[in-house]
């Protein structure tokens, strides 16, 4: 399973690459507002600055909401770097315009899905990423777990290319459920990463390996 962090920061994303587990980066209007990041032009340099530090796919959304704003803003997003992907909303222009990406050999990722059906027409227009938002799913009393579960069958079942990539993953375990059941990537934030490494069994195993050793060698 690939690890993407979701975020535009680029001291965690350095982290998270110097852990030596990244493998992409997904990012939206809403991450790189987060970051004090407006206006085309620098939004397209931080895309660049991305870019230099992480050799893994790199998504970056696009804003408009027609099929002619998707495909010039995808296009343009495409020329930036050969690891760029292309982030369409699940609408219906956005269907189409991941058809027209797909025939053009650009890669995509097709955000802001909250039904099967949602995903089965992403994969139909042959995008390349498939983004289910389990937490927020979760908010609403739904099971984010289990739509990331169905998806992953369904695509099974026909042997559909598009990878299955569970976005608003909030803690560990999110991320485990999503290798339980067989997600291809997860996007999440630094600390849910970085969670997997802590156990309290491992820091107490550590105290008394060290104090031991410390005794020896009086």
């Amino acid at each position: 399973m690939k690890f993407f962090i979701d975020t535009a920061n680029l001291q965690e994303i350095q982290e998270a690459h110097d852990l030596g587990v990244l493998d992409g980066v997904t990012t939206n209007p809403s991450l790189m507002a987060k970051e004090g990041i407006f206006g085309h032009d620098n939004v397209i340099a931080h895309y660049k600055k991305i870019s230099e530090i992480v050799d893994g796919d790199i998504s970056a959304e696009v804003i408009a909401t027609d099929f002619e704003g998707i495909v010039r803003e995808g296009e343009f997003l495409a020329e930036l770097h050969p690891n760029i992907v292309v982030k369409v909303p699940m609408i219906r222009d956005g269907v189409k315009a991941i058809r027209y990406f797909s025939e053009k050999g650009i890669k995509t990722n097709c955000t802001l899905v909250f039904s099967a059906g949602q995903a089965i027409l992403a994969a139909k227009a042959g995008a390349t990423y498939v983004s289910p938002f389990v937490g927020r799913l979760d908010d609403i009393s739904t099971d984010g777990m289990q739509l990331i579960e169905q998806i992953v069958q369904i695509y099974g079942n026909y042997g559909y290319q598009t990878q299955v990539l569970a976005a608003s993953v909030r803690h560990v375990m999110h991320l485990v459920q999503c290798a339980e059941v067989g997600a291809d990537v997860v996007t999440c934030p630094l600390n849910v990463i970085t969670g997997l490494l802590k156990h309290p069994l491992t820091d107490s195993g550590l105290e008394k390996f060290l104090a031991d050793h410390a005794k020896g060698n009086k």
